[in-house]
């Protein structure tokens, strides 16, 4: 099996020194880039299984190489940030990251939130209730599990890491309300630390990808005091 492959971006040299030890210990291979300029030419050039990035970064803000990213790639991306501030977390969020961790942090809590989100990413996995299907047909809208792509009317979109683990939810369960508590639990896992927010941005998010409006969504309902839905269409 090959090595995961990590990419570390912090201007703080002694932070970045620290997660990369601690992630070669899990035997991962790591780069490091110090400057949002050398992260995006880094993670353009390679292939990564997880991106760590600080949001205030020298010559492009961790925003920006967050956004830039996801121009060109769906890896996941965990945000660093100084600042507890909710409107930091939605920020990132909003611009494709996958989850954030707020520094001062714990690096066990780091190399679980990695785990967590590298077990999820897996080709061949169950996720919520339904068994384990290869391909998932709503509609327009069609799901390869293994292959972790998704199409509408034949049309490849980009989903990130959690975009996909939140239509596939839906998906494999049509018609199924679920609370913005239950996908919280079920999608990002019950020891994440986020709010329910966090739900409401991806959902945005993926109906700005999968609807062709999204102001009167076809697929991804809201049924209004409870929770999110797929229409089995």
């Amino acid at each position: 099996m090959a090595r995961r492959r990590a990419l570390v971006v912090d201007d703080e040299k002694l932070i970045v020194k620290g997660i990369r030890f601690s992630l070669e210990q899990d035997d991962m291979e790591v780069d490091c880039a110090y400057d949002g300029e050398e992260a995006l030419e880094y993670a353009g050039n390679n292939e990564y299984d997880i991106i760590l990035l600080d949001v205030m970064l020298p010559k492009l803000t961790g925003f920006e190489v967050c956004q830039q990213i996801r121009e060109f790639s769906n890896v996941p991306i965990i945000m660093l940030t100084a600042k507890g501030e909710d409107m930091d977390k939605i920020l990132g969020l909003e611009y494709g990251a996958d989850d954030y961790i707020t520094k001062p942090f714990n690096i066990l809590e780091v190399k679980a939130r990695i785990k967590a989100i590298m077990r999820r990413t897996e080709p061949k996995r169950i996720i919520g209730e339904a068994p384990a299907a290869k391909t998932v047909e709503r509609g327009d809208v069609r799901l390869d599990c293994e292959g972790r792509r998704a199409f509408i009317a034949g049309r490849e979109i980009g989903l990130t890491a959690k975009e996909f683990e939140l239509l596939e939810l839906l998906m494999l369960n049509p018609e199924k309300v679920y609370s913005r508590e239950n996908l919280l639990h079920l999608v990002w896992g019950a020891d994440y630390p986020g709010d329910v927010r966090t739900v409401d941005v991806h959902i945005r998010r993926l109906r700005e990808k999968v609807e062709q409006n999204p102001s009167e969504p076809k697929y991804v309902h809201t049924k209004w005091g409870v929770g999110y839905f797929f229409r089995n269409v």
